[in-house]
Protein backbone atom coordinates (compact mmCIF):
# COMPACT_ATOMS: atom_id res chain seq x y z
CA UNK A 1 0.00 0.00 0.00
CA UNK A 2 1.77 3.71 -1.35
CA UNK A 3 1.13 6.06 1.55
CA UNK A 4 -1.90 8.32 0.71
CA UNK A 5 0.30 11.45 1.53
CA UNK A 6 2.00 10.93 -2.10
CA UNK A 7 1.28 13.53 -4.48
CA UNK A 8 -1.46 12.12 -7.04
CA UNK A 9 0.52 13.54 -10.02
CA UNK A 10 3.32 11.16 -8.80
CA UNK A 11 0.86 8.35 -8.32
CA UNK A 12 -0.48 8.85 -11.82
CA UNK A 13 2.58 8.69 -13.62
CA UNK A 14 4.07 5.76 -11.28
CA UNK A 15 0.67 3.81 -12.57
CA UNK A 16 1.20 5.15 -16.03
CA UNK A 17 4.72 3.58 -16.26
CA UNK A 18 4.29 0.27 -14.79
CA UNK A 19 1.47 -0.36 -17.28
CA UNK A 20 -1.37 -0.84 -14.44
CA UNK A 21 -4.91 -1.68 -16.21
CA UNK A 22 -6.17 0.74 -13.84
CA UNK A 23 -4.64 3.49 -15.94
CA UNK A 24 -8.17 4.12 -17.84
CA UNK A 25 -10.33 7.17 -18.08
CA UNK A 26 -9.81 7.95 -14.46
CA UNK A 27 -6.26 8.45 -15.00
CA UNK A 28 -6.51 10.56 -17.98
CA UNK A 29 -8.82 13.03 -16.39
CA UNK A 30 -6.10 13.11 -13.65
CA UNK A 31 -3.37 13.80 -16.09
CA UNK A 32 -5.88 16.41 -17.48
CA UNK A 33 -6.04 18.22 -13.86
CA UNK A 34 -2.42 18.12 -13.26
CA UNK A 35 -1.35 19.83 -16.62
CA UNK A 36 -4.41 22.49 -16.30
CA UNK A 37 -3.10 23.17 -12.59
CA UNK A 38 0.66 23.53 -13.94
CA UNK A 39 -0.66 25.69 -16.73
CA UNK A 40 -2.28 28.42 -13.89
CA UNK A 41 0.90 28.54 -12.17
CA UNK A 42 3.03 29.31 -15.05
CA UNK A 43 0.02 32.02 -16.29
CA UNK A 44 0.77 34.09 -13.02
CA UNK A 45 -0.80 35.95 -10.49
CA UNK A 46 -4.95 36.43 -11.57
CA UNK A 47 -6.29 39.77 -10.62
CA UNK A 48 -6.49 39.66 -7.00
CA UNK A 49 -3.26 39.10 -6.43
CA UNK A 50 -2.11 43.08 -8.07
CA UNK A 51 -5.31 44.37 -5.77
CA UNK A 52 -3.49 43.13 -2.47
CA UNK A 53 -0.09 44.58 -3.93
CA UNK A 54 -1.67 48.45 -4.19
CA UNK A 55 -3.38 47.98 -0.83
CA UNK A 56 0.02 47.01 0.36
CA UNK A 57 1.77 49.64 -0.90
CA UNK A 58 -1.11 52.12 0.15
CA UNK A 59 -0.78 51.14 3.60
CA UNK A 60 3.28 51.62 3.48
CA UNK A 61 2.66 55.07 2.45
CA UNK A 62 0.02 56.16 4.65
CA UNK A 63 2.56 54.30 7.30
CA UNK A 64 4.91 56.50 6.10
CA UNK A 65 2.85 60.31 6.24
CA UNK A 66 1.65 59.15 9.42
CA UNK A 67 5.71 58.77 10.20
CA UNK A 68 6.08 62.02 8.84
CA UNK A 69 3.22 64.19 10.40
CA UNK A 70 4.53 62.66 13.99
CA UNK A 71 7.90 63.57 13.37
CA UNK A 72 6.10 67.25 12.60
CA UNK A 73 4.26 67.41 15.63
CA UNK A 74 7.12 66.32 17.82
CA UNK A 75 9.34 69.38 15.82
CA UNK A 76 6.65 71.55 16.72
CA UNK A 77 6.22 70.88 19.86
CA UNK A 78 9.89 71.37 21.00
CA UNK A 79 9.83 74.36 19.10
CA UNK A 80 7.13 75.77 21.24
CA UNK A 81 8.11 74.00 24.67
CA UNK A 82 11.90 76.22 23.35
CA UNK A 83 9.99 79.47 22.72
CA UNK A 84 7.88 79.41 25.84
CA UNK A 85 10.99 77.79 27.85
CA UNK A 86 13.69 81.26 26.89
CA UNK A 87 11.75 83.88 28.80
CA UNK A 88 12.11 81.85 31.97
CA UNK A 89 15.27 80.68 31.25
CA UNK A 90 16.49 84.80 31.04
CA UNK A 91 14.53 85.54 34.04
CA UNK A 92 16.19 83.21 36.00
CA UNK A 93 19.95 83.59 34.60
CA UNK A 94 20.02 87.79 33.45
CA UNK A 95 23.68 87.17 32.64
CA UNK A 96 22.09 85.76 29.36
CA UNK A 97 20.80 89.44 28.47
CA UNK A 98 24.00 90.95 29.39
CA UNK A 99 26.00 88.84 26.88
CA UNK A 100 23.27 89.17 23.92
CA UNK A 101 23.97 93.04 24.77
CA UNK A 102 27.35 93.05 24.89
CA UNK A 103 28.18 90.29 21.93
CA UNK A 104 31.35 90.67 22.88
CA UNK A 105 32.41 86.78 22.03
CA UNK A 106 31.43 87.58 18.56
CA UNK A 107 34.84 88.01 17.08
CA UNK A 108 34.15 89.67 13.59
CA UNK A 109 36.00 89.79 11.04
CA UNK A 110 37.89 86.56 12.68
CA UNK A 111 41.70 85.49 12.64
CA UNK A 112 43.26 88.73 12.16
CA UNK A 113 45.99 89.58 14.42
CA UNK A 114 45.26 93.32 16.48
CA UNK A 115 48.66 93.54 16.91
CA UNK A 116 49.29 94.45 13.32
CA UNK A 117 46.56 97.19 12.58
CA UNK A 118 48.63 97.11 8.92
CA UNK A 119 46.87 94.09 7.93
CA UNK A 120 43.92 95.88 7.79
CA UNK A 121 44.97 98.52 5.50
CA UNK A 122 45.90 100.87 8.50
CA UNK A 123 49.85 101.24 8.09
CA UNK A 124 49.81 104.83 9.63
CA UNK A 125 48.89 103.07 12.64
CA UNK A 126 49.87 101.77 15.84
CA UNK A 127 48.84 99.23 18.29
CA UNK A 128 49.18 99.85 22.28
CA UNK A 129 48.16 98.49 25.32
CA UNK A 130 46.76 100.29 28.56
CA UNK A 131 45.93 99.24 32.06
CA UNK A 132 42.99 101.22 33.62
CA UNK A 133 42.40 99.18 36.55
CA UNK A 134 44.29 96.17 37.95
CA UNK A 135 43.81 92.76 36.48
CA UNK A 136 42.38 95.19 32.93
CA UNK A 137 44.51 95.28 29.88
CA UNK A 138 43.05 97.15 26.88
CA UNK A 139 43.88 96.91 23.18
CA UNK A 140 44.64 100.67 21.16
CA UNK A 141 44.61 101.89 17.86
CA UNK A 142 46.13 104.80 16.79
CA UNK A 143 45.73 106.01 13.48
CA UNK A 144 47.42 109.52 12.55
CA UNK A 145 46.22 111.96 10.07
CA UNK A 146 46.76 110.55 6.37
CA UNK A 147 49.22 113.47 5.43
CA UNK A 148 51.57 111.78 8.01
CA UNK A 149 51.24 108.21 6.21
CA UNK A 150 54.95 108.55 5.01
CA UNK A 151 56.81 109.65 8.09
CA UNK A 152 54.69 107.09 10.20
CA UNK A 153 56.58 104.31 8.64
CA UNK A 154 58.86 102.01 11.17
CA UNK A 155 57.98 104.61 13.77
CA UNK A 156 57.43 102.96 17.37
CA UNK A 157 55.17 104.17 19.96
CA UNK A 158 57.17 107.19 21.46
CA UNK A 159 56.76 109.32 18.29
CA UNK A 160 52.77 108.09 18.01
CA UNK A 161 52.50 109.64 21.48
CA UNK A 162 54.52 112.51 20.58
CA UNK A 163 52.43 113.29 17.47
CA UNK A 164 49.28 113.82 19.15
CA UNK A 165 50.47 117.24 20.48
CA UNK A 166 50.69 118.49 17.26
CA UNK A 167 48.20 120.63 15.63
CA UNK A 168 45.69 118.26 14.32
CA UNK A 169 42.09 117.08 16.48
CA UNK A 170 41.72 114.01 17.87
CA UNK A 171 38.86 111.88 17.80
CA UNK A 172 38.62 109.33 20.68
CA UNK A 173 36.44 106.44 18.85
CA UNK A 174 33.53 104.11 20.40
CA UNK A 175 32.53 101.52 18.61
CA UNK A 176 29.40 99.57 19.13
CA UNK A 177 28.65 95.85 20.47
CA UNK A 178 30.04 92.33 18.82
CA UNK A 179 33.34 92.76 16.63
CA UNK A 180 36.76 94.16 17.54
CA UNK A 181 38.18 97.52 16.97
CA UNK A 182 39.17 96.18 13.52
CA UNK A 183 35.89 95.74 12.36
CA UNK A 184 35.76 96.43 8.29
CA UNK A 185 32.81 99.11 8.87
CA UNK A 186 34.99 100.65 11.72
CA UNK A 187 38.25 100.77 10.01
CA UNK A 188 36.65 102.77 6.70
CA UNK A 189 35.53 105.37 9.26
CA UNK A 190 39.27 105.50 10.52
CA UNK A 191 40.62 106.52 6.62
CA UNK A 192 37.69 109.12 6.37
CA UNK A 193 38.43 110.90 9.58
CA UNK A 194 42.31 110.04 9.07
CA UNK A 195 41.65 111.32 5.54
CA UNK A 196 40.23 114.41 7.13
CA UNK A 197 42.88 115.04 8.85
CA UNK A 198 42.12 114.01 12.70
CA UNK A 199 43.92 111.67 14.72
CA UNK A 200 41.62 108.68 15.34
CA UNK A 201 41.83 106.92 18.59
CA UNK A 202 39.91 103.90 19.23
CA UNK A 203 40.24 101.05 21.59
CA UNK A 204 38.06 97.28 22.15
CA UNK A 205 36.28 97.82 25.86
CA UNK A 206 37.63 94.91 28.62
CA UNK A 207 36.43 91.79 27.43
CA UNK A 208 36.20 92.54 23.72
CA UNK A 209 38.81 91.42 21.70
CA UNK A 210 42.55 91.16 22.76
CA UNK A 211 41.51 93.28 26.13
CA UNK A 212 41.30 91.37 29.45
CA UNK A 213 38.65 92.01 31.94
CA UNK A 214 34.94 91.28 32.35
CA UNK A 215 32.62 93.62 30.53
CA UNK A 216 30.23 95.74 32.10
CA UNK A 217 28.67 99.31 31.57
CA UNK A 218 30.30 101.06 34.16
CA UNK A 219 33.82 99.26 33.33
CA UNK A 220 33.25 100.05 29.70
CA UNK A 221 33.02 103.88 30.76
CA UNK A 222 36.13 103.63 33.09
CA UNK A 223 38.18 102.60 30.33
CA UNK A 224 36.93 105.48 28.26
CA UNK A 225 37.52 107.72 30.49
CA UNK A 226 41.09 105.92 31.08
CA UNK A 227 41.70 106.91 27.62
CA UNK A 228 40.61 110.27 27.18
CA UNK A 229 42.52 111.00 30.09
CA UNK A 230 45.27 109.47 28.29
CA UNK A 231 44.87 111.06 25.16
CA UNK A 232 45.08 114.49 26.96
CA UNK A 233 47.34 114.13 28.55
CA UNK A 234 50.15 114.15 25.70
CA UNK A 235 47.20 116.42 22.79
CA UNK A 236 47.97 119.68 24.57
CA UNK A 237 45.76 122.36 23.36
CA UNK A 238 44.19 120.36 20.54
CA UNK A 239 40.98 119.69 19.90
CA UNK A 240 39.71 116.45 21.55
CA UNK A 241 35.85 114.98 19.94
CA UNK A 242 34.48 112.07 21.39
CA UNK A 243 32.46 109.70 18.56
CA UNK A 244 30.24 107.03 19.62
CA UNK A 245 28.45 104.23 17.72
CA UNK A 246 25.41 102.15 18.36
CA UNK A 247 26.22 100.88 21.67
CA UNK A 248 29.07 103.09 22.14
CA UNK A 249 26.74 105.75 22.26
CA UNK A 250 25.78 104.67 25.57
CA UNK A 251 29.66 104.70 26.44
CA UNK A 252 29.91 107.96 25.21
CA UNK A 253 27.47 109.99 27.12
CA UNK A 254 27.82 108.23 30.40
CA UNK A 255 31.65 109.10 29.58
CA UNK A 256 30.86 112.59 28.29
CA UNK A 257 28.33 113.47 31.40
CA UNK A 258 31.24 112.36 34.08
CA UNK A 259 33.39 114.88 32.11
CA UNK A 260 31.45 117.88 32.30
CA UNK A 261 30.17 116.99 35.94
CA UNK A 262 34.39 117.31 36.50
CA UNK A 263 34.30 119.93 34.18
CA UNK A 264 36.89 118.70 31.58
CA UNK A 265 33.88 118.19 29.01
CA UNK A 266 35.36 117.22 25.07
CA UNK A 267 35.15 119.85 22.44
CA UNK A 268 32.26 117.88 20.86
CA UNK A 269 30.29 114.87 21.21
CA UNK A 270 29.10 112.61 17.62
CA UNK A 271 26.31 110.21 18.26
CA UNK A 272 25.82 108.41 15.40
CA UNK A 273 23.14 105.82 15.84
CA UNK A 274 21.99 106.68 18.79
CA UNK A 275 19.21 105.03 21.23
CA UNK A 276 17.46 106.53 23.87
CA UNK A 277 17.65 104.07 26.65
CA UNK A 278 18.94 100.48 26.62
CA UNK A 279 15.52 99.06 27.56
CA UNK A 280 13.13 101.31 24.53
CA UNK A 281 16.66 99.89 22.15
CA UNK A 282 16.19 96.11 23.48
CA UNK A 283 12.46 96.58 22.24
CA UNK A 284 12.76 97.57 19.14
CA UNK A 285 15.33 95.17 17.97
CA UNK A 286 14.63 93.02 15.51
CA UNK A 287 15.63 90.20 17.70
CA UNK A 288 13.19 90.55 19.82
CA UNK A 289 10.20 90.73 16.99
CA UNK A 290 9.03 86.95 18.18
CA UNK A 291 8.75 87.87 21.77
CA UNK A 292 7.73 91.74 21.35
CA UNK A 293 3.85 90.70 22.16
CA UNK A 294 4.55 87.83 24.44
CA UNK A 295 2.32 88.65 28.08
CA UNK A 296 5.07 89.82 30.62
CA UNK A 297 7.63 90.93 27.64
CA UNK A 298 9.08 93.80 30.34
CA UNK A 299 9.41 91.55 33.06
CA UNK A 300 10.59 88.76 31.38
CA UNK A 301 13.15 90.64 29.36
CA UNK A 302 14.11 93.81 30.12
CA UNK A 303 13.87 93.84 33.90
CA UNK A 304 16.73 91.38 33.44
CA UNK A 305 19.13 94.03 32.29
CA UNK A 306 18.30 96.47 34.45
CA UNK A 307 18.69 93.82 37.29
CA UNK A 308 22.48 93.42 35.21
CA UNK A 309 23.43 97.06 35.83
CA UNK A 310 22.87 97.88 32.28
CA UNK A 311 21.25 101.29 31.52
CA UNK A 312 23.25 103.31 29.16
CA UNK A 313 20.30 106.30 29.78
CA UNK A 314 21.21 108.52 26.96
CA UNK A 315 18.14 110.43 27.45
CA UNK A 316 18.86 111.37 30.71
CA UNK A 317 22.93 111.95 30.51
CA UNK A 318 22.08 114.56 27.36
CA UNK A 319 20.71 116.57 30.23
CA UNK A 320 23.57 116.88 31.98
CA UNK A 321 26.25 117.32 29.04
CA UNK A 322 27.27 120.94 28.46
CA UNK A 323 28.89 120.76 24.68
CA UNK A 324 28.30 120.29 21.48
CA UNK A 325 26.26 117.69 20.20
CA UNK A 326 25.62 116.40 16.62
CA UNK A 327 23.58 113.16 16.16
CA UNK A 328 23.91 110.91 12.78
CA UNK A 329 21.25 108.68 11.84
CA UNK A 330 20.15 106.51 8.43
CA UNK A 331 16.27 106.85 8.19
CA UNK A 332 16.99 102.85 7.40
CA UNK A 333 18.81 101.81 10.16
CA UNK A 334 17.22 98.02 10.83
CA UNK A 335 19.12 97.86 14.48
CA UNK A 336 18.61 101.30 15.74
CA UNK A 337 15.26 102.77 14.87
CA UNK A 338 15.56 105.82 13.23
CA UNK A 339 13.01 107.05 15.90
CA UNK A 340 14.91 106.71 18.90
CA UNK A 341 17.73 108.79 17.03
CA UNK A 342 15.18 111.69 16.74
CA UNK A 343 13.76 111.06 20.28
CA UNK A 344 17.07 111.69 21.82
CA UNK A 345 17.59 114.71 19.59
CA UNK A 346 13.96 116.11 20.86
CA UNK A 347 15.14 115.81 24.31
CA UNK A 348 18.80 117.06 24.11
CA UNK A 349 17.96 120.53 21.92
CA UNK A 350 15.61 122.19 24.65
CA UNK A 351 17.96 121.02 27.37
CA UNK A 352 19.36 123.58 29.40
CA UNK A 353 22.74 122.33 29.31
CA UNK A 354 22.90 122.82 26.12
CA UNK A 355 21.95 126.22 25.70
CA UNK A 356 25.33 128.06 24.79
CA UNK A 357 25.99 125.05 22.58
CA UNK A 358 25.19 123.65 19.07
CA UNK A 359 22.70 120.82 19.18
CA UNK A 360 22.67 119.25 15.47
CA UNK A 361 20.03 115.89 13.70
CA UNK A 362 21.38 115.02 10.45
CA UNK A 363 19.38 112.49 8.99
CA UNK A 364 20.68 110.12 5.79
CA UNK A 365 17.54 109.47 3.34
CA UNK A 366 16.92 105.87 3.33
CA UNK A 367 17.02 105.90 -0.68
CA UNK A 368 20.68 105.94 -0.01
CA UNK A 369 21.35 102.72 2.03
CA UNK A 370 23.40 103.53 4.69
CA UNK A 371 21.67 101.48 7.30
CA UNK A 372 23.05 101.25 10.28
CA UNK A 373 27.09 101.12 10.24
CA UNK A 374 27.81 102.40 6.73
CA UNK A 375 27.33 106.52 6.95
CA UNK A 376 31.13 106.79 6.71
CA UNK A 377 30.19 106.03 2.64
CA UNK A 378 28.37 109.58 2.96
CA UNK A 379 29.99 112.03 0.49
CA UNK A 380 28.33 115.00 2.40
CA UNK A 381 30.44 113.79 5.94
CA UNK A 382 33.29 115.81 5.67
CA UNK A 383 31.11 118.93 4.80
CA UNK A 384 28.89 117.93 7.56
CA UNK A 385 32.08 117.57 10.15
CA UNK A 386 33.93 120.45 8.57
CA UNK A 387 30.48 122.86 9.24
CA UNK A 388 29.83 121.21 12.72
CA UNK A 389 33.39 121.17 14.24
CA UNK A 390 34.94 124.28 12.54
CA UNK A 391 33.00 126.64 14.15
CA UNK A 392 33.54 127.83 17.71
CA UNK A 393 30.90 130.16 18.22
CA UNK A 394 27.69 129.01 20.52
CA UNK A 395 24.27 128.64 19.50
CA UNK A 396 22.20 126.16 18.44
CA UNK A 397 21.43 124.62 14.91
CA UNK A 398 18.19 122.54 14.10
Amino acid sequence: MRKRTEPVALEHERRAASGSPSAGPAAAALDADCRLKQNLCLAGPGPAEPRCAADAGMKRALGRRKGLCFRLRKILFFVLGLYVAIPFLIKLCPGIQAKLIFLNFVRVPYFIDLKRPQDRGLNHTCNYYLQPEEDVTIGVWHTVPAVWWKNAQGKDQMWYEDALSSSHPIILYLHGNAGTRGGDHRVELYKVLSSLGYHVVTFDYRGWGDSVGTPSERGMTYDALHVFDWIKVRSGDNPVYIWGHSLGTGVATNLVRRLCERETPPDALILESPFTNIREEAKSHPFSVIYRYFPGFDWFFLDPITSSGIQFANDENVKHISCSLLILHSEDDPVVPFQLGRKLYNIAAPSRSFRDFKVQFIPFHSDLGYRHKYIYKSPELPRILREFLGKSEPGRQH
